[in-house]
């Protein structure tokens, strides 16, 4: 495995390039596009990428439901109330799940179930074997 990447195809291109670039606040890697039009854009998102195609599916058809993008933060109280400030959709406050990690909801283009997450110092996640 060399590299990775989450690809969505939503429905409203134009609309995800302001939740990802405004809201969300992603960093763009690059964009491709045709005739001078962009097409598509890809996000760093920690280790891989997340990529934003025009055209509203996917080859072959829909997705299956039931997918959600995790991302991991420093700190999620401050993600939280940078991403209420932007007007995100579907937030969720910050809480410390039985797991240990501290997570909150925000809803993406067309209903994408995004989970932020902050890993405390403390815990297992933070140990490298």
């Amino acid at each position: 495995m060399l590299a990775s990447r989450v690809i969505v195809y939503p429905s409203d291109f134009a609309g995800a390039l302001r939740f990802f670039d405004d809201i969300l606040g992603l960093h763009r890697f690059r964009e491709y596009g045709v005739d001078g039009r962009v097409t598509g854009v890809v996000y760093f998102l920690g280790g891989g990428y997340l990529e934003v195609a025009g055209g509203g599916q996917p080859p072959g058809g829909r997705t299956p439901a039931g997918a959600r993008l995790w991302l991991q933060v420093r700190d999620v109280d401050a993600e939280h109330a940078r991403l209420a400030a932007a007007g995100a959709e579907g937030l969720g406050e910050p809480a410390v799940m039985p797991w240990g990690l501290r997570e909150m909801d925000v809803t993406g283009p067309d209903g994408l179930a995004i989970r932020v997450v902050e890993v405390p110092e403390d815990h297992p996640m933070r140990r490298r074997l």
